[in-house]
């Protein structure tokens, strides 16, 4: 009785993390089977712990009737094990929980019933109860997120025709699509800058792109004072944008830039110039196509369109900034005054980098690009600190979802980072060897206290510390005043 109970208590505690580990997951997936699908290539232990092996290696044994003391005392171990792990983590605050968002509460609440439901039933078969549990865990969390998805898929097609409604009835609105893989948010912000000089203006506010963000903010924020309404459009496969123009109806589209970003969610690079292309095919015969210059895919589909279009950035003298000139080709088209076309260029040239400079501790300079993770933006933000004085720190994971092509990118952005920083911290494992590969100076570190240790060791006053794609929240809290 007492090992039963010493069993139960640990793997309480390992169970436990496991289950708020996969939600995390889930949420931070968007509740997409695609986008959990391709976490699962490199991420095997969402679904796959290596804990799984000895659960089967314990179910056989109670199949073919070994249940003895031995057998008790090896499973009290393991879960020992895996339990004192799990309490350690706890301590330590590496358990990774999600966020409270109304949606995953009712999937917490969802996935805690069916456990206590599970064990109800079957309380009288220990221990086969929690090794089954422990095997068909990825299971129950699928199934639960399918049973929350369903009212949401009835309630999006609800909500995106409202908000056609909506935007039907704003008939002199000019609607200005913009989409690529990288640029779209620094792109948009000065868009938005610039033509607020002449015109009321609404955007869809910080990374929103998404088909039921769109359609939120034209329900929520869109009114009959706006003259312009700026939307971002994302996707992670073929007809979201598709699907985002049908709700918004652009008659003007930017197209920022095409690389390999979302490449393992498309499946292929066709695919990803298809479906950024779907905003230019959306727009009226009259519409007007805006493309980088600086990018090879946007030149081929600049030749391809049929309306009125023309090619931005020829100006731009280093990585990002063609998307000033973005907003410059916009608002001429647009017939804005020269005045004050020069007005919204001076408020926005100071954002050419695309960063957040914020004050850090020490009097360290805090380079804030966390909320981009695509390799131009990276690119770009080295290109752009590489003539600031002092020393510069890159903070980094690994990219996600660029398929075939991640190895050399990653590779690719270490020789980069060697040229430009005396340090790079890779937090994440992925593709760590790849970006060492080409800049030795990179180290792996994914613990926020040691990460700042190590930047304060290096880092003097006035020096930059450079944060890319999603660095852990607590570093930003500890390194940003």
């Amino acid at each position: 009785m007492i090992i039963n109970l010493l069993i139960i208590f640990f793997w309480a505690f390992h169970i436990l993390q496991r289950i708020f580990y996969s939600l995390y997951i889930w949420q931070l997936k968007e509740y997409r089977l695609d986008r959990f699908k391709e976490e699962l290539t490199r991420n095997r232990n969402v679904v796959f712990p290596k804990i799984l092996f000895f659960a089967f290696l314990f179910l056989i044994l109670i199949i073919f009737g070994y249940s003895g003391s031995l057998f008790f005392g090896a499973l009290l171990g393991l879960y020992i094990l895996v339990g004192v792990k799990s309490i350690y983590d706890l301590l330590k605050n590496r358990w990774r929980f999600p966020v409270l968002t109304k949606k995953m509460m009712v999937l917490m609440v969802l996935v805690f019933l069916v456990t206590a439901l599970f064990f109800y039933s079957f309380s009288n078969n220990f221990p086969e109860t929690i090794i089954i549990f422990e095997i068909i865990l990825p299971l129950i969390m699928l199934v639960a997120v399918l049973l929350v998805q369903l009212p949401t898929f009835l309630i999006k097609g609800y909500i995106f025709n409202k908000a056609r409604r909506k935007r039907n009835s704003f008939e002199d609105l000019i609607v200005i699509g913009i989409t690529g893989s990288y640029g779209k948010s620094s792109t948009k912000e000065f868009i938005y800058t610039m033509l607020s000089q002449k015109y009321n203006v609404l955007k869809t506010e910080g990374n929103i792109n998404t088909e039921l963000g769109i359609a939120y903010t034209v329900l929520s924020k869109l009114n009959k004072n706006h003259q312009i309404f700026i939307c971002e459009m994302g996707a992670y496969k073929r007809g979201e944008i598709k699907n985002s123009a049908s709700i918004v109806k652009p008659q003007i589209g930017v197209l920022t830039g095409i690389n390999q970003q979302h490449l393992a969610l498309f499946g292929s690079q066709e695919n990803i110039i298809k479906g950024k292309y779907e905003l230019i095919e959306s727009l009226p015969k009259d519409g007007m196509a805006f493309f980088n210059v600086k990018n090879d895919y946007c030149r081929q589909l600049y030749e391809k369109t049929t309306i009125k279009k023309e090619l931005y950035g020829e100006k731009s003298e280093f990585l990002g900034e063609e998307n000033v000139y973005a907003a410059v080709a916009v608002a001429r088209f647009l017939k804005m005054d020269e005045r004050d076309i020069t007005n919204g260029f001076e408020k926005i040239k100071g954002k050419i980098g695309g960063l957040s400079t914020k004050k850090g501790i020490n009097d360290l300079n805090i380079l804030d690009a966390s909320y981009s993770a695509n390799p131009n933006g990276i690119f770009a933000h080295l290109e752009y600190i590489k003539n600031l004085p002092g020393k510069k720190i890159m903070v980094m994971p690994c990219l996600i979802e660029l398929g075939d092509a991640a190895v050399e990118i990653h590779k690719k952005i270490g020789e980069k980072s060697k040229d430009v920083c005396d340090l790079l911290i890779v937090t994440t494992k992925d593709f760590y060897k790849e970006i060492k590969s080409g800049n030795p100076n990179t180290l792996f570190m994914n613990n926020s206290i040691q990460i700042l240790d190590k930047i304060k060791e290096v880092a003097k006053p006035g020096d930059f510390i450079l944060l890319e794609s999603r660095v852990p929240e607590k570093l930003k809290r500890l390194l940003i005043k």
